[in-house]
């Protein structure tokens, strides 16, 4: 597989959720949500390697929002979520499955570390890439993060190739600074995925001592079952993202291991 960038730019994209539309993956809630405005450029940001360059049979996308906003490194906590992430990928490349595997890493404030490319070619966080000094558009940047997941798994449904995809949200406070998405339209993305039956989107809220994140997870859609609620510790935290790197690797494993997941969620 190479890295080579896909090509297009809003057209390609809105071609792709108009498909996603018509076979019925994607309500009319949905597409208006990714489409009422210009989400194009964000998501054309995330799409990464080209489906022509991908020689599996099967795909598993996985994708990672972690928080970059400043109560993160306020808390103390930029070196463990860089080890969390990084041991996710860990886990993965550590799996017999691993060539079929895309890695997507979009921070919360919309700065993307990986486009979609195999894990090989992903780049670990650190410090030097990784500053938590911004703030918490939630809505906004789960809307852009969920429309590039869908709009990479239409990318290999359109060229026959099965895909299945599990993503990771994490924020260690409630929305404050989104523009144009709320809580429900995020949730009409969510319903989507969730019934298409080959996603799974997860969420972590690491505690901040007053968020009370269950309520703000399922009010995105979140089913409770892929909620984590990690404390203030780094124990704990890296304890979570462990947790969901082994679901991550089960997703990898194929389709019968993918159902028994998505319906066990991280109890399974």
């Amino acid at each position: 597989m190479s890295s080579k960038s896909s090509g297009g730019h809003g057209t390609k994209i809105s071609k792709l959720f108009e498909d996603a539309h018509t076979q019925g993956v994607l309500s009319t809630a949905a597409l208006q949500t990714l489409t009422v405005v210009d989400l194009g450029a964000q998501i054309q940001a995330g799409l990464g390697v080209c489906v022509e360059d991908v020689q599996a049979s099967e795909v598993v996308l996985v994708t990672v929002m972690p928080d970059d906003s400043g109560s993160i490194a306020q808390a103390g906590h930029v070196d463990t979520v860089c080890e969390g992430h990084n041991l996710v990928l860990e886990a993965l490349l550590a799996s017999k499955q691993k060539d079929g595997v895309l890695f997507h890493t979009r921070y919360l404030n919309g700065n993307v570390l990986n486009p979609f490319r195999p894990l090989e070619d992903v780049v670990r966080m650190h410090s030097g890439n990784y500053q938590a000094d911004m703030g918490t558009p939630l809505y906004d940047q789960t809307v852009v993060l969920l429309g590039t997941v869908l709009a990479k798994a239409q990318e290999f449904s359109d060229n026959g190739v099965p895909v299945r995809t599990v993503t990771l949200l994490i924020t260690d406070g409630a929305d404050v600074h989104s523009q144009k998405a709320k809580a429900k339209d995020v949730a009409a993305l969510v319903k989507d995925l969730q019934r298409a039956e080959s996603h799974i989107v997860a969420a972590m809220g690491i505690d901040d001592g007053r968020t009370n994140f269950r309520r703000v997870f399922q009010e995105m859609g979140i089913e409770d079952k892929w909620i984590l609620t990690p404390g203030q510790n780094a124990q704990e935290i890296r304890a979570a993202f462990q947790v969901f790197s082994q679901s991550a690797v089960r997703v990898s494993q194929g389709a019968a291991s993918f159902s028994r997941t998505a319906l066990g969620g991280f109890g399974r």
